[in-house]
């Protein structure tokens, strides 16, 4: 197929750079150049100057910050979705909004095709590609990693400096960066070898933790039915309250992992990740459910987590077995509103308190002292109706039955 119109999920960074122009050299057609602001500290106006001189017949920014929070980390936030035991997925997160966008705005324009910077090696082009596929299925799609000739980053450094095109990344550090309101995140070059230490001049979003200041500090947040609302007693709207958590996290060292992960296609990668209000968020989060949630509910959901996180992070935001899940995981929250009290030090976030009007925690049935609540000659019949299969199987290995 030859496209009419391409529409580009363009950063201005090196991959999209190159392939703005490979694009336009390629197929010989108009391309909007599509760029989502999704809490990176960007200037728009270059990004925008940049994209019209690399040959776009357009540049469109679209603001998507509070979305972003509101309508894809929160939820993911009230599932304690964490994919392998570290990543908050940042990322993987906001692939489908980025997606979905940029099929609003080739509709827009016109376009028949769209297209992503996302590698042949890499998760996001699952991620894009399903979000087109389900939203959108009549648009193609191109992937100019799985169809030019450029073998590396190597090859698309020779391209720019060749064609003049003014890149970010440098062999002196030739690390990709991924930032949004979210997270930040390093991944190849140096960081390739998993025996090699970050460099501390590549972290944005936090100071490290020998820097943070000597003395805690504690915060209140405060929940709604499993969505923060209010950070010391101020309400604020979605992107306001995760930048000024961002804010307060960073600057103790809060939110830094290292690790290496099982991408989708196979592949095992080293990924290095900045999370500092959403760490602190999750932990919160965490912290009031343990007061508020039934035991039973918890436990069933817990169970999905990896599930769930599984979805986010291959991509399948937009599917039938995502949108169950969340319904599930909205009811579960429909009890945790209350506020958690934390102290930050030294690049740890510690809860020392919390309360809610929802609490199923009784102080009377919990205490070590006399009560008339619980009776604790129960619990002999209980413990011997748990062990009685125990007791049966180990009366027959002893040929006592």
């Amino acid at each position: 197929m030859k496209p009419k119109k391409i529409v580009l999920a363009y950063s201005g960074g090196l991959d999209t750079s190159i392939i703005l122009k490979w694009l336009r050299e390629r197929y010989q057609c108009p391309v909007v150049a599509y760029c989502a602001n999704i809490g990176q500290k960007e200037d728009w106006d270059a990004v925008r100057e940049k994209g019209l001189a690399t040959g776009a017949e357009e540049v469109i920014i679209r603001d998507l910050q509070e979305e972003f929070v509101r309508d894809f980390i929160f939820p993911a936030l009230k599932a304690n979705a964490v994919y392998e035991g570290g990543y908050l997925m940042g990322t993987s997160l906001a692939r489908p909004l980025i997606a979905k966008e940029q099929i609003a705005v080739a509709r827009e324009v016109g376009a028949d095709a769209v297209a992503h910077g996302a590698t042949g090696k890499g998760n996001d082009q699952v991620r894009f590609e399903l979000t087109y596929m389900a939203l959108a299925p009549d648009l193609h799609i191109i992937a100019p990693w799985r169809e030019w000739e450029f073998r590396g980053r190597e090859d698309l450094l020779a391209f720019a400096e060749r064609n003049g095109i003014p890149v970010p990344v440098t062999k002196e550090k030739p690390y990709s960066i991924d930032a949004n309101l979210f997270h930040t995140s390093y991944e190849g070059g140096i960081l390739e070898d998993p025996w090699q230490e970050p460099p501390e001049d590549m972290f944005q979003m936090t100071v490290s933790p020998e820097k943070a200041p000597d003395e805690p500090e504690y915060l209140e947040l405060e929940f709604q039915k499993g969505i923060p609302i209010k950070i010391n007693g101020q309400e604020m709207s979605a992107a306001a309250l995760l930048t000024k958590l961002n804010e307060i996290a960073g600057r103790h060292g809060i939110g830094r992992v290292d690790m290496v992960e099982n991408r989708f296609v196979g592949i095992k990668s080293r990924g290095v990740y900045e999370t500092p209000g959403g760490t602190v968020l999750h932990l919160a989060h965490r912290a009031l459910e343990h007061l508020t949630m039934d035991r039973e509910v918890m436990h069933l959901r817990d169970s999905l987590i990896p599930r769930f996180a599984e979805l986010i992070y291959y991509g399948f935001w937009f599917t039938p077995e995502m949108k169950a899940l969340q319904a599930f995981i909205e009811e579960s929250q429909e009890n945790v509103t209350g506020t958690v009290r934390l102290k930050l030090y030294k690049g740890q976030a510690m809860v020392v308190g919390r309360k809610s009007p929802h609490s199923l925690y009784l102080k009377e049935l919990a205490t070590f002292e006399a009560d008339s609540l619980y009776n604790q000659k129960d619990a002999e019949g209980f413990i011997r109706l748990q062990g009685l299969r125990l007791k049966v199987q180990a009366l027959k290995k002893r040929g006592l039955w």
